[in-house]
């Protein structure tokens, strides 16, 4: 599934395309992608509407629309959007009034569509998702509180999107391995620096990802990114760790493949755990 760095590239991609144009042809051609609402009201109520912004947050693409709704895209595990092709499993087309064509394919119809009202669009993202990583605003203490009551292994905390937006199974196996945390420790366990070199790694898996366009897995759902050749644990079981050399190992955290290191991401014994107020909630 694209993850941060993917959607983010996307929503570069889609900008200077869709910024200022107005939406002159709006098909939708799979029912599933609006569900429970009726495609054909929803590309009705989309045509003749003009794109003021296009946005990310989280995994969501937001299409800002001049009248003040807001199309939320969630590409999901195979959506994806082509500008002038024809690809295969197309689900919707849209053609601006510059005549450019802009389709969704999607093989697994698993994305969605949702056209929101200005009073509705806020509210459903707070409701989704919770802070973006990578804004100002997110401080060390910030992923502090989020986290210093979780008794969840720290990467099925970091996966829920309602902890941080935008992280998913890559990017979270890579953020632990630069912050050298075992994936299963229970998120409440961490102590304040290791909350502090977490809150700097997420920010670097994030950015080094942004920076090569994401990731292409060679699925054919994400093409183009370059950050798979940089990979420090994730999908690199029994190749040597970068930092120490020892066998990258696999195992599963709430039913998702995880990929680390056994030395430098070593777990802590329960004897070893510290109180908590010498963990996050001091942050």
């Amino acid at each position: 599934m694209p993850e941060l760095p993917e959607v983010e590239t996307v929503r570069r991609s889609l900008e200077p395309v869709l910024t200022g144009r107005t939406l002159r042809r709006v098909t939708i051609e799979d029912g599933r992608l609006t569900r429970p609402y009726d495609p054909v009201h929803v590309a009705a109520e989309l045509q003749s509407e003009t794109v003021a912004a296009v946005e990310r947050r989280g995994k969501y693409l937001i299409l800002r629309l001049a009248s003040g709704r807001a199309l939320l895209v969630h590409l999901r595990m195979t959506g994806s959007f082509h500008v002038d092709e024809q690809p295969s499993h197309e689900r919707a087309v849209v053609v601006l009034d510059d005549r450019t064509r802009v389709s969704y394919r999607d093989v697994r119809r698993f994305g969605t569509w949702l056209l929101l009202e200005p009073d509705e669009v806020e509210p459903y993202l707070a409701e989704k998702v919770g802070e973006e990583p990578l804004d100002a605003l997110f401080t060390v203490a910030r992923l502090g509180e989020r986290i210093e009551r979780r008794r969840a292994p720290i990467k099925s905390a970091l996966l829920d999107q309602r902890t941080l937006a935008g992280l998913g199974n890559i990017y979270t196996d890579e953020a632990l391995w630069w912050a050298r945390i075992h994936p299963l420790r229970p998120a409440e366990s961490l102590e304040r620096d290791e909350v502090r070199h977490l809150h700097r790694a997420i920010r670097r898996a994030l950015e080094r990802g942004i920076a090569r366009q994401g990731a292409d897995l060679g699925d054919g759902v994400y093409r183009g990114g370059r950050m798979q050749k940089e990979f420090k644990v994730y999908g690199r079981e029994n190749e040597p760790c970068d930092r120490c050399g020892t066998p990258i190992v696999k195992t599963r955290v709430g039913g998702r493949g995880t990929w680390f290191c056994p030395a430098c991401q070593a777990a802590r014994s329960s004897a070893s755990r510290p109180s908590r107020s010498r963990r996050q909630s001091s942050v």
